[in-house]
Parts: structure tokens; sequence; C-alpha cells
């Protein structure tokens, strides 16, 4: 299938220029300047200048990393900004539909609502795999995204790359990959494919392997076309100067985050041959992520009493799919000595 990005961008869009700040029009090259342009408290404190608009320094190191041109890069405040903004540029609200996948990243189903965006689910099958038959059975003219949580949260298990294929090569849409965990997979990120498929949008985020929830800062990057067209809408200054800062040091420490992430799967390894030891828990699904899901006796009643116990733990059982389950973040070694002692003294009582 040919695919035509400009017959999916909102007509309102297609017309729009970006607005055109202070800092976009004047780059500065580091030479001492006296800059009299964006009416800012000259006293300087740090933070009394309007941010980069668009993030260069942090974006060459995401360049080099990911081996992803800046203009095949849009940094967003969180991946929630990110995805909002692809809601906004593509999906006519009351007309147009998007796709996802149930059990999944509940983030999607809100966004489409704020949008006034039909959501059409597909849930997943019961080993948590793609039904690709009925994913394209569901597409009609007015879809226009199709939401891929790989790892997917919660059930932690990556996709078939084939799976995906098959959909970016039979949509004329967009195939949205969040990768927020891909960090802890063994799996190649989707990025290597963007220049093979132009209906391809991958989204990252530095809230997990990088440990800077706190910063909010999210990482989509698609075709050169798709980026100008998110960069229409986005606000000028969406990420301020101490999360580019922040970002800027931590993304540069990359020996330090591979420590962390080994750190984070060893503990997941030890937890994933402990848990199955407990009496009221039945399985460990596999993950590929920082979390596992485990499915109990009663949610209800475990979570309660884990919480009792001075641990909270994500209680999924109204999700379609994950009855009884709950899902379990990789903590420390200390966090995870804690929980599984937590866990049998429960079983014990």
């Amino acid at each position: 299938m040919s695919f035509n990005l400009d017959s999916i961008i909102r007509e309102n869009v297609k017309g729009l220029s970006p607005y055109s700040s202070a800092r976009d029009e004047y780059v500065s090259s580091g030479s001492a300047m006296v800059f009299l342009d964006a009416n800012e408290n000259p006293y300087d404190n740090g933070v009394n200048r309007y941010p980069d608009p668009q993030q260069r320094k942090l974006k060459a190191i995401l360049t080099m990393q990911r081996n992803v041109k800046s203009q095949n890069i849009l940094l967003g405040n969180g991946s929630d900004e990110v995805l909002d903004l692809i809601f906004r540029a593509f999906c006519e609200p009351k007309i147009d539909n998007i796709i996802t996948l149930p059990p999944t990243y509940g983030m999607y189903k809100v966004l489409a609502g704020i949008n006034d965006v039909e959501n059409q689910e597909v849930l997943l099958t019961k080993d948590f795999e793609l039904d690709i038959e009925a994913i394209l059975a569901k597409i009609n003219s007015h879809t226009k995204l199709i939401f891929i949580c790989s790892p997917n949260n919660p059930t932690g298990n990556s996709f078939n790359t084939k799976s995906i294929e098959t959909l970016l090569n039979n949509f004329n849409g967009l195939v949205v990959v969040d990768e927020a965990y891909i960090d802890f997979s063994p799996k190649e990120s989707w990025i290597k494919k963007l220049k093979v498929y132009p209906n391809l949008i991958v989204t990252q985020t530095l809230s997990k392997a990088y440990g800077m929830a706190g910063i909010r800062l999210g990482i989509c990057m698609a075709s050169q076309e798709i980026i100008a067209t998110l960069n229409k809408i986005k606000p000028p200054y969406n990420v301020n100067e101490l999360t580019q800062n922040q970002a800027i040091k931590r993304v540069s420490n990359a020996q330090r985050i591979n420590s962390e992430v080994s750190e984070i799967l060893n503990q997941k390894n030890i937890l994933n041959k402990m848990l199955p030891n407990i009496s009221f828990i039945s399985k460990v699904y596999p993950s590929d992520a920082n979390f596992l899901l485990v499915k109990v006796d009663d949610a209800n009643k475990r979570y309660t009493q884990l919480i009792d116990k001075g641990v909270v733990v994500r209680n999924r059982t109204n999700q379609v799919l994950c009855e009884n389950t709950l899902r379990f973040t990789i903590g420390s070694i200390e966090e995870s000595i804690k929980l599984v002692k937590a866990l049998n003294s429960i079983a014990n009582e």
C-alpha cells in the first residue's frame, strides 16, 4: 500500500505556520551577545532566559546515540504531550478514529476522549499477542492511528516483528509504536525501520530506564515530514530549561544508565525464579520491561495485604484479560527483598 501523509493531515493543520519565537529567529552561536529580543528579565538566575525551542544540544546527543537525524526528532513534555500532538495533527474530532489494543497503556484512550476521536478497541489474544486479522478488519476510511505499546504495559511482552510489519504494509495511516520500555528489551528498536516505513512513528521516554520521570521528557521519532507537521502545532517552549539541562547530563552518562539497567534486569531474573514459589501466585508472565505481571488467586485481597506490609504494587485486575493480576515494578535490591519477604509473610499467614 502506498502511504500518502498529506491525505491524513487535518486540513486546518496543513495551512499552519509554526509560531516563530525570538529564540527561533536568532540562534546563539555561543558568542557574547546582548539579548534584547524576547522581553526577558536581564538579571541572570539560571532560568531568566527562554529555553531553546528546538532543544538543539539535547537532540545532538540523541542523534549520535540513536543514529537518527535531528530533523527526525521531536521532544515533548513527557510522552503524553507527544501523543497528544499526534492526535491533534492527524485526527479530525467527531469524524476520525483510532485503534488501540487492550490491555495496554490507558492514556491512548484518554487522549482519544479529550480530542473527541472514536477509540476502536481490538483485544489482544489470550496469550497477549496481536490479533492481526481483527485489527485489519477494524480499519475503515476514517482510521488514522494504530497504537502499539511494545514492550506492552501492563503485560510486559514485546510483539512479533512480522505482525507489526503487516500493519505497516497494509494501513494507509500512522502506526505509533510506543517504546517506553525498549531499553529493558533484547529486541531492536523500531527506529531502525523509520526509513523503510514512512507511516511509522516511534515514541520513547526518559522516565523509565533513564530514571527521569520527574523531569517529563518524551521523544518522538518519525519521518522529517511527520516531525515538521508536529512542529507546526507544538508550543514554542514546551521543554523547559531545567528539563533540558538535566536530560543532557543524564543521557551523556551512558555507562551509568547501562549499569542501572543491568542491575534492574538482574533483579527481574531473580524475582522470576522466586515468585513462582509463592503459594498464591499461579503465573509470572514473560516480560521485556522493568516490571512483572503476575497472576494471583485474589488480586484485590493480595493488593491490600501488600499495602499493609508497606509495599505498593499495581492492581491490574480491572483490565481486560488481566483478571486477578498484580504488576510488580522491579525495584532496588533492598526493595526486592522487602517485596519477597512481604509475599512470603502473607503466604504463611
